[in-house]
């Protein structure tokens, strides 16, 4: 019990750091009170540009990966403490401890998270996440179509148990965008 408390402790404090509203901070705006309101890659993006925004994207997948290899670190073999890691990170960066409690939907903490989780898939869907954006011609339908077959090719190299974890922490990020257009309802 003590190791998967200890990934949990760490995978919150590693997702809690708020990447774009310190990346915003820097350049004069809060993410969480301009566009979308969302405090993640995709509202700085649209803000500043690509350029601006790529420490974002890698500071989100680089909290759920940390998480992770915290998870793995204390695991002695078990991928609970892996999963759980990367769920506390998850939820770390929705609600975080060190932003007032208002974060993002966590799709890079979750992905950085999943490519400790199983590495080939991860792989996989970045393949798909390239080739579906440059067959679209859109970044956001290549991150669609890699998130969302990222069970089914976890399928391939692990088992069903481990798909089922990934299906539950995929649930967070779908609470998250409830949570959102329920908040675009009441505005």
């Amino acid at each position: 019990m003590a190791p998967v408390l200890v990934a949990v402790i760490g995978g919150y404090l590693l997702g809690s750091v708020p990447v774009a509203v310190l990346v915003g901070r820097v350049h004069g705006f809060d993410p969480r009170e301009v566009g979308d309101r969302n405090p993640g890659f995709w509202n700085v993006m649209e803000r500043l540009g690509w350029k601006a925004a790529v420490p974002v994207f890698a500071g989100d997948m680089l909290k759920g990966t940390l998480a992770g290899l915290v998870g793995l670190a204390v695991s002695s073999g078990s991928i609970l403490p892996v999963y759980a890691a990367v769920a506390a990170a998850m939820v770390g960066h929705a609600w975080p401890v060190f932003a007032g409690w208002r974060g993002g939907r966590s799709i890079l903490t979750f992905a950085g998270g999943f490519a400790v989780i199983c590495p080939p898939a991860f792989a996989l869907g970045v393949a798909l996440l390239v080739g579906a954006s440059l067959a679209r011609r859109s970044f956001a339908w290549g991150t669609r179509v890699a998130v969302f077959s990222l069970p089914a090719l976890q399928l391939i190299f692990a088992p069903v148990g481990h798909v089922a974890g990934t299906g539950a922490l995929m649930c967070l990020i779908g609470l998250r965008f409830g949570q959102a257009a329920l908040a675009d309802r009441r505005a």
